[in-house]
């Protein structure tokens, strides 16, 4: 998260301006631990490439290195994904309190997307590629394996939307009228 984000973020939640700005920070900051311990705990005690069933042909934990997005999208292009990691945790910052709307449950589901980025983007910069150790799949289907930042980034998009849905924003307030009709 940039300084001068981390900057404005405090400001806004010591000026009282909106609590869902801190449950964003508090949301994203244990998403990150979680996935960076997790992470920590594969690499230490898997070696790489290490598959090891826990529920037979359905679910492995595995020690795998994903240089790509999801699917292996951008394989190979880890300074592209930094770049739009920091380009969209930068947004989520600046614009926190416009797309939460004020509320901790949109604000939640966003702590889950930027903690998921940032601790998917750690691993970019510090270890030139992600760490992914769950792997669902059954019989010859293989989902791709993933991480505890990819599953807060899924969660996190799909309660944003559902708190959409269920959830309208607030109307638009219509500009004063000067009182004049055409």
């Amino acid at each position: 998260m940039p300084i001068a984000g981390c900057h404005q973020l405090a400001q806004a939640c010591h000026k009282g301006k909106s609590d869902s700005l801190l449950v964003l920070a508090l949301v994203a900051g244990v998403t990150v631990l979680l996935d960076q311990i997790t992470k920590f705990l594969v690499i230490w005690f898997f070696p790489l490439g290490r598959q090891v069933p826990v529920l037979p042909d359905c679910f492995s934990l595995v020690h795998w290195r994903n240089t790509g997005a999801a699917w292996g999208l951008f394989n190979g292009h880890p300074i592209l994904l930094a770049l739009i990691s920091v380009a969209v945790l930068a947004a989520l910052v600046l614009f926190a309190e416009r797309i939460s709307e004020g509320g901790r449950v949109r604000a939640l589901a966003l702590g889950l997307i930027a903690g998921g980025i940032a601790g998917n983007l750690f691993d970019r910069l510090f270890r030139g590629a992600v760490v992914d150790f769950l792997l669902c799949y059954y019989r010859s289907f293989q989902w791709p394996a993933f991480n505890v930042a990819d599953s807060a980034i899924t969660v996190g998009v799909a309660i944003y939307l559902l708190a959409s849905f269920f959830h309208a924003s607030p109307p638009a307030e219509e500009p004063a009228s000067s009182g004049q009709r055409n």
